[in-house]
């Protein structure tokens, strides 16, 4: 039914005045925002015990709140799971989403209210489509289907009127009912949680739909369109669908994909970063083809930029965006109309440009990997390695560990070099306990294991005794301050242990 398309395209154009508002009065619009969410929190449990009815400035917020990590929440979250209302936020939470774990959990939960739903994650995605026809004026978009992409729709109960899903589950079950005219594919297969089937299902279903976008973190969208063009022998997706204008990506980096989604899709495709969480729609690329997401400032986010330094101090100093420089690492704590109280989401950002601020994903504050969704920290590696270790009757001295970066013939994997004080006598038994312990550890990581459909068996590579501390010798980093880094996001560290390993046999 297209009837809907033009009004939802002249209404997403309408917008495009609302968002020079705020872009236009940023410092303004951020002291709005707290100002409501402090008055939505003043007579929470979480707002009284801060004296939240005291604060009447963003100093004065500073001083009474201490900075949030998920274990310091983790007390109010499960009085919410446990039925109570009136905890981080004035109105029921309904429902929670979840996503990958910290240290002491496999997975965690993030409340999300009837704002946060609405007034965060759905406009960050219509002003998305906004500064979309902004940028495009001639664009056709919505005179198609957009194909999402998610992870396992699946939702299940807590208690009575409290229920839990990953993010996409949550806005799927509350997404209005004219969505499902401009989206496919429909429910019963957007709600499948094998993916095996699932793709196959996706793949078969959309083949003769007028698909114009797709949304969806690299890995699976790779999956699901080669999977497309096995079924229809073309040659790439523009001639399965002729319209295909919009690849929506986010979540980890694109640059590893970009030449293989090229390939694949075929010439003219637009692509647009988006920086979306569980804990919330954060930023998205206004400019095809140029590097930074804009900041979303009215969408119920109050943003504090801690320089990366500051954490781990007691008092860690933070900045408004009147302070913030270009190129400097920052770590992201944010207010929100979901109860998340200067929380440290664990990302670190760059400001790319200023008035209007624009930002690239830099990092985390941990070692970690997530080329591939999986979101693996080092407090999971550790964990893994040391209860396999264990298992084994086996002891390492070193380890790191980096992706391997899918191609046309090979799906992605992670790559383990480890030195060993005695090499175990089956690597193979070791590489396959290694990961049944990963997966146990971190929920993200089993779900791109799962029958290997986009993330195959680690490779575990035995390194030669010495290697590590000779390339520790060559960096000049020999010494108790200095560490092998456990995981990386890129493959410098691991190529150049490889070839110290190679030429120590």
């Amino acid at each position: 039914m297209k009837i809907f398309s033009p009004a939802l395209s002249r209404l997403a154009r309408l917008r495009y005045w609302r968002i020079e508002h705020w872009v236009s009065d940023p410092i303004a619009a951020q002291r709005e925002v707290l100002q409501d969410l402090i008055t939505h929190g003043q007579y929470t449990q979480f707002g009284l015990k801060y004296q939240f009815s005291e604060i009447f400035n963003i100093r004065t917020f500073k001083a009474t709140v201490p900075i949030q990590e998920y274990e310091d929440l983790k007390p109010f979250i499960e009085q919410i799971m446990n039925g109570e209302e009136a905890v981080l936020w004035n109105t029921p939470v309904e429902w929670l989403a979840k996503s990958s774990g910290t240290t002491s959990d496999k997975s965690k939960f993030i409340p999300l209210t009837k704002e946060s739903i609405e007034d965060n994650h759905f406009q960050g995605s219509k002003d998305v489509l906004t500064n979309y026809y902004h940028a495009l004026p001639d664009s056709d978009l919505l005179t198609g289907k957009g194909l999402v992409i998610g992870g396992s729709h699946q939702v299940h109960p807590i208690k009575e009127d409290i229920q839990y899903g990953d993010l996409s589950a949550v806005l799927l079950q509350n997404s209005p009912f004219w969505s499902g005219f401009i989206r496919t594919p429909e429910l019963s297969i957007a709600l499948m949680d094998e993916w095996e089937n699932k793709i196959e299902s996706l793949a078969q279903s959309t083949i003769n739909e007028d698909v114009t976008s797709i949304a969806g973190v690299p890995t699976w969208t790779l999956v699901l369109l080669k999977r497309i063009l096995e079924i229809t022998g073309k040659e790439n997706i523009k001639e399965v669908w002729p319209n295909f204008e919009l690849y929506i990506h986010g979540g980890v980096s694109f640059t590893p994909y970009k030449e293989q989604f090229n390939k694949v899709i075929g010439p003219n495709c637009n692509y647009l970063e988006i920086y979306n969480a569980s804990e919330g729609f954060f930023a998205a690329q206004d400019r095809i083809g140029e590097e930074g997401m804009l900041l979303y400032l009215e969408h119920g986010i109050f943003y504090e930029f801690m320089p990366i330094e500051e954490y781990g101090k007691e008092k860690p100093i933070t900045y408004g965006l009147n302070k913030v420089e270009l190129g400097k690492n920052y770590a992201i704590i944010i207010s929100t109309n979901g109860g998340l109280w200067r929380y440290l989401v664990g990302d670190t950002i760059q400001f790319v440009s200023l008035y209007p601020f624009r930002i690239k994903v830099s990092g985390r504050l941990k070692q970690y990997i997530n080329a591939f969704g999986e979101e693996v920290i080092a407090d999971n590696s550790d964990k893994a390695i040391s209860e396999t270790c264990a298992a084994m009757g086996l002891s390492i001295k070193e380890y790191t560990a980096a992706p391997i970066y899918m191609s046309d013939k090979n799906k992605g994997a992670h790559e383990w070099l480890i030195e060993f004080n005695e090499n175990p006598k089956d690597i193979e038994a070791f590489t396959f306990l290694l990961d049944k312990n990963l997966q146990a550890t971190n929920s993200d990581y089993e779900a791109k294991r799962h029958k290997n459909i986009a993330l195959g068996l680690p490779e575990v590579t035995a390194v030669n005794k010495g290697s590590f501390h000779e390339w520790l010798k060559q960096k000049g980093k020999l010494g108790g301050q200095h560490k092998v880094p456990r995981l990386s996001n890129e493959r410098i560290y691991v190529d150049e242990i490889k070839k110290i390993h190679q030429g120590l046999q």
